[in-house]
């Protein structure tokens, strides 16, 4: 086996993108040991500080997306496109990789462009069901196109496509096990069913707006709360609920332990980004999924539908979550039944190992 093999993984922007790729790498280290593994994200993003706390080296572009509405702001985009390319030209002629791997995100498209140009192979990983515009640009050069969906051929050569599922974080293995350690943990009551309100890494504006226009509904419920209200709406929410005198909510700007969390949750309250419902998927937790409206090709709307059509979730639009949501959850929480179905149905959806999978397939690229 040729050692010291090079990798470079591109893209990032969200946790949806950042921890797929992270246990790709993390996949990867486990076939070889040695292989040299280097990021590339876009500066300033959650990459740049997610990446290295994973402990793998990563590399920025002023890469920026473009705006939607015609506006001079785009005039600064391109320049960033032009000054990208320049510097993913530079890393590729300095790492020299056997094969460079997109994640979907804005730094993505000059890593692969200039990987493709340079006849280094490639492969991209899509996570949702609606593919994202930089994925579908790369797809035409690109060597293999590693996909979560089926039905993925109407928008990637159908040659290239490979059914791997989207990698999720190593810890959410088996966590059937560590209902009684995630109890002490979160300091919550076993006889009561727990409601875990995932508020996004950053924040979901519309997920913790229904909270606090509700919390008098949590306060007054035989219902346990773990809300992750993300970084942007953290001080506001302590400032809602600090004359709360409850114990059955519980505020964290962001929670560390996902495995512990999930371990003890009767339902998930969340988005519905691709990565989070893999996440969901293969935990098996009943879900209630608001897609965000502020994304691509509305692709959240898409991801949830997915789960929908099978009875595996329940989705609440955006624009009704804030008078329903909650209400919605309090009482699903009580309905045993129907939390069992979806709680089946889900997990018949699950795709495992997915991270062993694409590892598998750079290395086959590697190889020929």
């Amino acid at each position: 086996m040729k050692q010291h093999r090079k990798i470079i993984i591109s893209g990032g922007g969200t946790g949806g993108h950042i921890y797929p790729a992270i246990a790709i790498a993390q996949a990867l280290k486990k076939k070889d040991p040695g292989m040299d593994i280097l990021f590339v994200g876009a500066s300033g993003k959650m990459e740049m500080e997610k990446i290295p706390a994973a402990g793998f080296e990563i590399i920025g572009l002023p890469v920026t997306g473009l705006k939607r509405a015609f506006t001079l702001k785009n005039v600064g985009v391109m320049i960033n496109l032009l000054l990208s390319m320049i510097k993913a030209r530079n890393i590729i002629r300095v790492h020299k990789p056997d094969v460079a791997v997109g994640v979907g995100g804005y730094a993505s498209g000059p890593i692969l462009t200039i990987a493709a140009r340079k006849k280094i192979p490639t492969l991209i990983q899509e996570q949702n069901s609606y593919a994202g515009i930089t994925n579908k640009i790369l797809a035409k050069k690109t060597d293999k196109i590693c996909v979560a969906y089926e039905g993925m051929e109407k928008f990637f050569p159908q040659d290239k496509i490979i059914l791997t599922g989207n990698p999720v974080r190593e810890e959410l293995e088996n966590i059937e096990t560590k209902r009684e350690e995630g109890l002490k943990y979160f300091n919550l009551d076993p006889g009561l069913p727990v409601i875990l309100i995932l508020g996004g890494s950053l924040g979901a504006r519309t997920i913790n707006e229904s909270v606090w226009k509700h919390l008098d509904l949590i306060a007054g419920s035989k219902t346990q709360c773990l809300w992750q209200t993300g970084k942007l709406y953290y001080a506001q929410a302590l400032e809602k609920t600090a004359t709360l005198v409850t114990e059955n909510l519980k505020v964290y700007e962001f929670i560390q332990v996902m495995d512990l969390a999930y371990a003890v949750a009767d339902l998930v309250v969340s988005r519905a980004g691709a990565g989070t419902i893999s996440e969901l998927c293969l935990v098996a937790k009943p879900a209630i999924l608001i897609p965000s409206p502020n994304v691509a090709e509305d692709h959240q709307t898409k991801n949830a539908e997915a789960l929908v059509e099978k009875e595996a979730a329940i989705l609440v639009k955006d624009q009704d979550a804030e008078q329903v949501l909650i209400r919605k959850a309090l009482d699903l929480v009580e309905n045993k039944n129907l939390l069992t179905d979806l709680a089946r149905n889900i997990g018949m959806r699950a795709i495992k190992n997915s991270a062993a999978k694409i590892a598998g397939e750079i290395i086959t690229l590697m190889n020929q």
